[in-house]
């Protein structure tokens, strides 16, 4: 959530960042009224408890004749500390609910505008040129005995699937690339619960507006996570951070559930666009100061794991209106399609300023030693699926084999191309000793 004072001392520029993000900027007034209202209940609470504590005292020095009528005030005193402690109870919820409700403040350098609106940063790479008619990445992992999509939605429904076989084995192979890659910088490896509490979903701002996205188990009231980042971000809730020898940074690995209620009819075809997915996210924990540069740093790795893979992508910044409600800044990398004649997203990295560390209280001690909100960020290193899909198709060759770039090589026994029939023997890294 937002920092309460800079709501009360900048509404202006949180009413404009509603506005940018084509949200309702009276959910600002909403805001400060309830906050209004929440002072001038805690003030008469404290009035009247500091009466209460005078009346008592008074007790122990009346005469007897004065004692009925202190008692009697100190009584009547005590229902009113017990009906404003209700009102203060009350109107602490009705602050949280209103609080909630506000997305995080756009940082200053966000172009403006919707989904279309992104600005590219810089492109990566040259576009192939091919000889042949080109394949999408489904009819390439049919070839391949890859990617099964009519027994996925025989046994789970539209937008699931099966990795089979070479898919499979690309699936463990890109994984691995991932962490391993990601350790080598720093961050600590984790195997995140796909199942979390309200509590977490909450804190990470995927309820509310999100909600349609999101899978709910209703008989334990548990969430499937859309992404690691939930759990990663909930699992310091309530703590106190120690990061002076620098952010800390974790690789969650999970499969992920999203619903895509927003998207009917789009992307119906392969693996683009599903249900379920496995992803490798990065996570970092940091001083708010350094979250601008933290979260450069998140978008070069991502770089660096693309151009491992040999993929020709595009940088972009997100506009306002694109932005997710815990992002005040968002970059997304998208890769060049074939098949679509196009790029589209692979991977995404957001600062999330102290917005979810405030919902889930993550501090840290500044230099001082006091406990101050920390700033997290996000970025998706390898979204397993989607990454498939565009390597298949980037990769491809005339006779439906797909070249593996030299960075996957190790993980899948040294194999240069994946074919048609191929002994998946081939692609699986040799047992040592």
């Amino acid at each position: 959530m937002i920092d309460l004072r800079f709501v009360r001392e900048n509404p202006d520029a949180v009413r404009a960042s509603q506005r940018a993000r084509g949200a309702d900027e009276s959910l600002v007034d909403v805001l400060l009224a309830a906050d209004a209202e929440r002072r001038e209940v805690v003030k008469r609470a404290d009035d009247l408890r500091g009466e209460q504590k005078t009346a008592s005292q008074a007790v122990r020095g009346a005469s007897a004749e004065e004692r009925p009528a202190i008692l009697e005030r100190a009584k009547a005193l005590a229902a009113q500390v017990k009906d404003a402690e209700e009102a203060q109870r009350a109107a602490d919820a009705a602050l949280r609910t209103a609080h909630l409700k506000l997305a995080n403040v756009i940082a200053d350098e966000v172009p403006p505008g919707g989904e279309d609106d992104a600005v590219t940063l810089r492109t990566v790479g040259e576009v192939p040129a091919y000889d042949f008619a080109v394949r999408d990445h489904l009819e390439i992992g049919e070839l391949l005995g890859a990617i099964d999509m009519e027994r996925g939605a025989k046994v789970s429904g539209a937008r699931f699937y099966f990795l089979t076989g070479p898919g499979a084995l690309l699936e463990f192979a890109l994984a691995q690339l991932a962490i391993s890659r990601a350790v080598a910088a720093g961050f600590v490896p984790v195997v995140a619960p796909a199942l979390v509490r309200p509590e977490a979903m909450e804190g990470t701002g995927f309820l509310g507006e999100h909600d349609e996205e999101v899978y709910r188990i209703e008989r334990d009231d548990l969430y499937l996570v859309g992404t690691s980042e939930v759990a990663l971000a909930g699992m310091h809730s309530g703590e106190v951070l120690d990061l002076s020898a620098g952010p800390k940074r974790y690789a969650g690995w999970s499969s992920c559930f999203r619903r895509e209620a927003g998207s009917y009819g789009k992307d119906t075809r392969g693996i683009i666009r599903v249900h379920w997915f496995d992803k490798v996210e990065m996570f970092s924990f940091c001083p708010p100061e350094e979250a601008a540069a933290e979260h450069l740093r998140l978008l070069a790795w991502e770089e660096e794991f693309l151009t491992s893979l040999e993929l020709p992508y595009r940088v972009v910044d997100i506009a306002a209106g694109d932005l997710g409600t815990s992002a005040a800044r968002k970059y997304d990398i998208e890769a060049w399609f074939p098949s679509q004649g196009t790029y589209r997203e692979l991977t995404s990295t957001s600062d999330c300023t102290t917005f979810q560390a405030r919902r889930l209280n993550i501090r840290f001690r500044d230099g001082e030693g006091k406990p101050q909100p920390a700033a997290t960020l996000n970025g998706t290193l390898c979204a397993i699926a989607r990454t498939i899909a565009c390597l298949l198709e980037v990769h491809q060759r005339a006779d439906g084999s797909v070249y593996v770039p030299k960075a996957l090589r190790p993980w899948l026994g040294g194999v240069e191309l994946l074919t048609p029939g191929m002994a998946l023997t081939a692609a699986v890294p040799p047992l040592t000793a």
